[in-house]
């Protein structure tokens, strides 16, 4: 690993150890922002997983991105390959904002002496036997948490910042696609998402577009990802009565571009929904398998009509009965909410 260039600096070599998934990496963002404020000296790393490490590399508070395969932790040769990643940068320290086994092992292959992780429950699996300072956080919202670890190095309720890395390239090819759309009003529309549980249906977001074109003059935009969004999307296109058109296939930089170039943002729990977030644009998250307390759009809109009971793999495998108990109604009083905080916004 002699190719690995090391980038020398004066302050502390502190290492956050974020792996999965995209939106809780882009809830971490915040983290690497306090750090930097801090320690304007400090040499900061990440160690983060191939598929959310879009959302990190660039990022101009790091110095480092350390990006490991998904399934490194369960064998020898990829825990050796981890090591042999993580300690040439000589980190002093390491921040554990995942709190369980394999971010905490990332840790302590990396040979930092003093790891931060969570105590109680959020400190999951191994994590509170290989990190060595552990920190009971008051706060329940991922970005809350993970601030509470930086504690220990004297930092205490710092500023919430995102700066979440676009490329240049990308926000020239948004702003050419944002000129396509002839409504001056721009709403984006994501259905998709990781667990079946979480998907509100798409008659109903096609509701939601025609309430939005009819009462604001939205023009909508739905995106998707995989073959399964692409059905999804095309629903909510045929059903909106011309209210929403299909955005283009993206990638994670050039689909934070778009959103950033929208007025609203509405979806269920997934990484899209904190892409918004970071972005800057209104978002309102629908909830049924998660808690937005836990996992919300920060400072933004969300909705929970029931929730999902029972364990992680049960609420995964769950349908998707507690999203149906939000109704088109329900989402529409809020963009009414946000509609109507815009405009004061404007007006001051």
């Amino acid at each position: 690993m002699s190719n690995i260039k090391i980038k020398q600096r004066g302050g502390p070599r502190i290492l956050i150890s974020r792996l999965s998934a995209i939106g809780d990496a882009i809830l971490t963002l915040p983290v690497a922002c306090a750090l930097r404020a801090e320690f304007p000296d400090a040499y900061l790393g990440w160690v983060v997983e191939r598929k959310a490490a879009p959302m990190v590399r660039g990022h101009r508070a790091l110095d480092a991105v350390i990006q490991l395969d998904r399934k490194w932790f369960i064998s020898p040769s990829g825990i050796q390959t981890a090591r042999s990643l993580l300690r040439p940068h000589q980190f002093d320290i390491s921040i554990d904002c995942q709190g369980n086994t394999k971010s905490a092992l990332a840790g302590w292959v990396s040979g930092a002496h003093q790891r931060i992780g969570f105590a109680g429950k959020h400190g999951g699996e191994l994590s509170r036997l290989l990190n060595n300072v552990r920190v009971a956080p008051a706060f329940r919202h991922v970005t809350d948490r993970s601030l509470e670890l930086l504690s220990p190095l004297g930092l205490h309720s710092p500023s919430v910042q995102w700066d979440l890395p676009v490329s240049d390239a990308s926000v020239v090819w948004a702003s050419r696609w944002r000129r396509t759309i002839a409504s001056p009003r721009l709403a984006v529309l994501n259905p998709g998402g990781t667990w079946q549980s979480k998907l509100w249906e798409a008659a109903r977001f096609a509701k939601t577009a025609r309430y939005l074109k009819q009462k604001f003059g939205y023009q909508s935009a739905v995106v998707w990802g995989t073959s399964d969004e692409r059905v999804m999307a095309d629903e909510i296109v045929a059903k909106s009565g011309g209210a929403a058109v299909l955005a283009p296939h993206t990638d994670l930089h050039h689909l934070a571009a778009l959103i950033s170039h929208a007025d609203l943002f509405i979806s269920g729990d997934t990484g899209p929904l904190h892409i918004a977030v970071a972005v800057g644009t209104p978002t309102i998250g629908l909830y049924g398998a998660t808690r937005p307390g836990d996992s919300g759009p920060y400072g933004q809109v969300a909705i929970q009509k029931a929730y999902e009971r029972g364990s992680r793999r049960h609420r995964r495998n769950a349908d998707n009965s507690a999203m149906r108990a939000i109704t088109v109604a329900d989402v529409c009083v809020a963009i009414d909410e946000v509609h109507t905080k815009q405009m004061l916004l404007q007006a001051a």
